[in-house]
């Protein structure tokens, strides 16, 4: 099976293919952990140095040592994020510590929605929200180009309507 990326899905093993997440999502996360740590470290430094003194003002080195960490850690989650399209169903796989497998059959899928917030939207991103009758395997695949998003999004329902009609 091909798919709009030009990556086959399935090799004629079994062995699902798995495609990993673009990497404009994890720039859109570090920007973030950026912008906000990086305002909390100014106004706690600000805030410190007025209140307490210029020494207290160093604890506003605190949220920069986090924002070291968790650009680390976004990295890590970022990697571990993927999914694979096979004949009866789709894997989405994650974690780092504990990984998490999800498989989707398609013939319980009963929406599949493309999703793209204001901050997706400035960085090129879109997410694809699986829905199916138990709420628990419910589904997201965040982060996605939105062409790939719409992509998936169709061949999902496809596959779907084909599944359940066989039901």
């Amino acid at each position: 099976m091909e798919t709009g990326s030009g990556q086959d899905t399935e090799v004629t093993g079994g062995e699902p293919v798995w495609i990993g997440l673009p990497p404009g999502l994890l720039r859109m996360r570090r920007m973030l952990l950026v912008v906000w740590l990086g305002l909390l470290a100014v106004g706690l430094g600000l805030l410190l140095g007025l209140l307490c003194g210029p020494l207290w003002a160093a604890f506003a080195l605190l949220p920069l040592a986090l924002a070291g960490w968790g650009w680390v850690v976004l990295g890590r989650n970022w990697r571990s994020w993927r999914y694979a399209e096979r004949a009866d169903d789709l894997l989405i796989s994650r974690g780092v510590l504990w990984r998490e497998e999800t498989v989707v059959p398609y013939g319980r899928m009963q929406l599949v929605e493309v999703t793209s917030g204001p901050v997706e939207r400035h960085f090129g991103l879109a997410s694809v929200q699986l829905h199916t009758a138990a709420a628990a395997t419910d589904a997201t695949i965040p982060g996605l180009d939105p062409a790939e998003a719409e992509r998936l999004r169709d061949r999902l329902t496809e596959l779907g309507e084909a599944r359940s009609a066989g039901l």
